[in-house]
């Protein structure tokens, strides 16, 4: 790749675990409508919108609702969801990450936020990182989910970066889907069997430092990559 200028974060698992709360969320609605929700079945909702969620847990449980009655089950799971967010402290950012973006800022490399999601600014607020980001792209700038690249690419031009100087930081499938698709170096974060199309994948910034980066693009700009 060629040099870097912006690196792209993604926010859930990569910045924060908000993963459990929306388990918790999903598990409260569950015990209303009186189906049985595990952290077992919960594996059946990673990556898949709030609605199709909605009819896997109702599919659990063999229940019907109507159109009107998922709406209303979906914004409910949703307010639930958010009470959990605005208890949110700062030591629940991941190991690592603030003083990784501290140091890309210092060496006056780019930090923007790529997510789909729309809580993404309380979120970080309530970690008080909203600072340590030049540009924050989130669910209310975006149309388009990731596989597509818009979040990426609308990050980059926002940071007036070109999108083969951009790096994208991400723990799931379809956003390493989403970086490449922008033509950008990719890094996963997390399972390094599960998440197979990423440039590189590290199991968390933590002791990550700008020089391990720009040795591993270093290593990819030969590769011709």
């Amino acid at each position: 790749m060629e040099e870097i200028k912006a690196c792209l974060f993604d926010l859930d698992g990569v910045i924060v675990d908000t993963a459990k709360y929306h388990y918790l969320a999903w598990r409260k609605l569950a015990d209303e409508l009186g189906i049985a929700f595990s952290i077992e079945s919960n594996e059946l909702l990673k990556g898949v919108s709030r609605m199709r969620s909605l009819e896997i847990i109702l599919e659990l449980g063999n229940k019907t609702l109507t159109e009107q009655e998922k709406t209303a089950c979906a914004e409910k799971k949703n307010a639930i969801y958010l009470e959990y967010i605005r208890q949110l402290r700062e030591d629940e950012i991941l190991p690592g990450v603030r003083s990784f973006i501290e140091e890309l800022k210092a060496n006056g490399i780019g930090a923007a936020l790529g997510s789909a999601s729309k809580n993404a600014s309380l979120i970080l607020n309530q970690l008080k990182i909203m600072d340590l980001f030049d540009v924050i792209i989130d669910g209310n700038k975006v149309s388009k989910a990731k596989p597509d690249p818009e979040v990426f690419l609308l990050g980059a031009k926002e940071l007036n970066v070109a999108p083969l100087n951009c790096v994208v930081f991400e723990d799931a499938i379809a956003g390493i889907e989403a970086a490449r698709n922008a033509g950008m170096f990719c890094v996963g974060v997390g399972d390094k069997n599960r998440l197979t199309q990423a440039d590189l994948v590290i199991p968390g910034l933590e002791r990550f430092t700008l020089e391990d980066l720009r040795s591993i693009a270093h290593g990819a700009r030969h590769k011709g990559r």
